[in-house]
C-alpha cells in the first residue's frame, strides 16, 4: 500500500470517528469559535507535491482545467465541475458515462493535442494532468495557472484521485469514497465467488488488447478478487495480439469493446471469424460486450463503480 493510500485510510477512519464520537446532547464547538477551521475545511495556501515538482496553490480552486479522462472523473467525483476539459482522438464529445455531468464544460482540444491558447482563455486557477500523456508541455501549462501532474495513469488511479483531492482541498471526500468503494468491490467478491478466470479485451485498430493486472481495470478486477488471464505483455498494461492469437486470451469470461467503431477496431472480423466460437467463454456464453467508455477509456472513481454494477449483473445476478 502506499503512503498516499495508507493516508486516505487513515483520514477514511477519522471521519467515522468524528461522526461516532457526536451525541445528541453535546454540541460541539465550532471551529470558529475555536479560533480555528473545521477537518472538512481546505487549508490555502498549500504546496502540492507531485510528479513533476511542487506546486503552490493560493486559494481554493474555483477554475479548474483538466486534461486527462482520469482527472475529469476525479474532479466529477469530487463534486467540482471543471470550466475545460479534453476529449478522446475518437470522439469530440466527453465520455458517455460522464456526459451528463460535464455539459457546459468547455473543450480544450484532444488529450493528444491540448489547446493551449483555449486553456489560456478560461483565466484557470488550477490545471490538472499527467506526466504520461503532458509532459512535454508541463511549463507552458504552469505559466498559465498553478499545475499539478500525478506521475502514471491507469493502476494507479486510487493515489491520482487522492493527488487532485489534494489540489482541490478535498482530501477527506476523496478517502471516504474509495473507502466505499472498496467495500462495494469486497462484497461483489463475495457474491460472485473464488475460481472464475476472467479476460479483458478490447479491439483497437486491427489489434487485440489484452489487459493484465497493472491496468485500470485489472485494478478492478483485484479488488474484486477475480483471478486475470496474465500473458506475457511488452508493456505493463496490456499484451498485445493478433486476430489469430485470440484464443491466448480465453477464459471463464471475456469482457470486450472496441476503441472507435467495430469495423475499424477490428472487432468485426474477429467475432465474426472462426475462432471466436472456439473460445470457452464464447461457448459458455460468458463473453459479454461492455461499453469501452467505462471499462477501457475511462479512468477513475466513477468508472470503476460502474464497472462493479455491470459485472453484478453479469456475475451475480
Amino acid at each position: 500500500m502506499t503512503m498516499r493510500l495508507m493516508r486516505a485510510s487513515a483520514l477514511a477512519a477519522a471521519a467515522a470517528l468524528a461522526l461516532t464520537a457526536c451525541g445528541d446532547d453535546a454540541a460541539p464547538e465550532t471551529a470558529a469559535a475555536a479560533g480555528g477551521t473545521t477537518a472538512g475545511d481546505a487549508a490555502f495556501p498549500r504546496t502540492v507535491e507531485h510528479a513533476m515538482g511542487t506546486t503552490e496553490i493560493l486559494a481554493e480552486p474555483e477554475r479548474v482545467v483538466v486534461l486527462d479522462t482520469g482527472e475529469l472523473d476525479s474532479a466529477l467525483s469530487l463534486g467540482v465541475t471543471p470550466v475545460g476539459a479534453v476529449t478522446t482522438d475518437v470522439s469530440e464529445e466527453f465520455l458517455s458515462y460522464l456526459a451528463e455531468d460535464a455539459e457546459g464544460i468547455e473543450v480544450v482540444g484532444t488529450i493528444a493535442e491540448p489547446n493551449l491558447e483555449e486553456i489560456a482563455a478560461l483565466d484557470p486557477d488550477l490545471i490538472l494532468s499527467n506526466s504520461v500523456r503532458h509532459e512535454d508541455i508541463y511549463e507552458q501549462l504552469s505559466q498559465i495557472a498553478p499545475t499539478v501532474f500525478a506521475a502514471d495513469v491507469g493502476d494507479t488511479w486510487k493515489e491520482n484521485l487522492l493527488l487532485d483531492a489534494e489540489a482541490l482541498g478535498k482530501e477527506e471526500e476523496a478517502a471516504e469514497l474509495i473507502a466505499d468503494y472498496e467495500e462495494q468491490a469486497a462484497r461483489l467478491g463475495e457474491e460472485i465467488g473464488t475460481g472464475t478466470t476472467i479476460s479483458p479485451i478490447r479491439f483497437v485498430g486491427g489489434t487485440i488488447r489484452a489487459y493484465q493486472p497493472d491496468s485500470f481495470i485489472g485494478t478492478v478486477l483485484a479488488d474484486i478478487g477475480l483471478d486475470q488471464v496474465e500473458l506475457p505483455a511488452g508493456r505493463p498494461t496490456f499484451a498485445e495480439l493478433s486476430p489469430e492469437e485470440i484464443t491466448q486470451a480465453d477464459a471463464d469470461v471475456i469482457l470486450y469493446s472496441s476503441y472507435g467503431p467495430v469495423a475499424d477496431s477490428g472487432e468485426a472480423a474477429v467475432v465474426a471469424g472462426p475462432l471466436w466460437p472456439m473460445l470457452a467463454a464464447v461457448q459458455d456464453g460468458r463473453a459479454f460486450q461492455v461499453e469501452d467508455d467505462v471499462f477501457y477509456t475511462g479512468i477513475g472513481l466513477r468508472a470503476a463503480g460502474l464497472q462493479l454494477e455491470r459485472l453484478q449483473e453479469l456475475l451475480a445476478g
